[in-house]
């Protein structure tokens, strides 16, 4: 079976978007790419550090309210009907609720050919990334970084500690069925 859809998760800063970058460049046919960070862009402002929505703690840490997980269970049906459609996809994602986010994605992409990711990187490389963008609240990473992957099951896993991300992207690629 040809596969029909990427999912690659892993914690802030390990890298995983810019292996989705890589993996658009080598792949034989174009493929879409969505990832969480865009769901949370697309969210009213309203959305941000509220119990209902997406919370951003002061050390990192991230809470979502059942407003965002409703939105979040819609963008994840949309992803999946455009696989359906006929549309290869990569989806960057980080799974707060590890296998229970994983379920989830299961769910929705049942029936398809999927290929699980996990993205590691170590917890001190990912912090020193995560300081070096300016972009993310300390602490992101490292909270992140090994509690993402609990219980979640990959049919692959690449490490951006040391190997670079066109690297990885290869290795993904190597794996993709067309």
């Amino acid at each position: 079976m040809t596969t029909q859809a990427i999912v690659l998760n892993g914690g802030s800063s390990a890298g995983k978007s810019e292996i989705v970058r890589h993996l658009q460049a080598v792949l034989p046919r174009p493929w879409l790419a969505f990832g969480v960070d865009s769901l949370i862009e697309a969210m009213p402002r309203s959305m941000q550090d509220t119990d209902a929505g997406i919370e951003f703690a002061p050390d990192g840490a991230v809470d979502v309210g059942p407003e965002f997980m409703a939105l979040q269970a819609a963008w994840m049906e949309g992803i999946a009907a455009m696989v359906r459609a006929g549309a290869p996809v990569i989806i960057d994602d980080v799974f707060l609720g590890a296998a229970a986010t994983q379920r989830r994605w299961q769910r929705v992409l049942a029936g398809l050919d999927v290929l699980w990711v996990g993205v590691r990187c170590d917890t001190a490389i990912a912090a020193e990334r995560e300081r070096a963008r300016g972009d993310r609240i300390p602490g992101m990473a490292a909270t992140q970084a090994t509690m993402v992957h609990e219980g979640v099951v990959y049919d692959l896993e690449v490490d951006t500690t040391h190997t670079p991300s066109p690297t990885c992207a290869k290795i993904i690629a190597a794996q993709v069925t067309t």
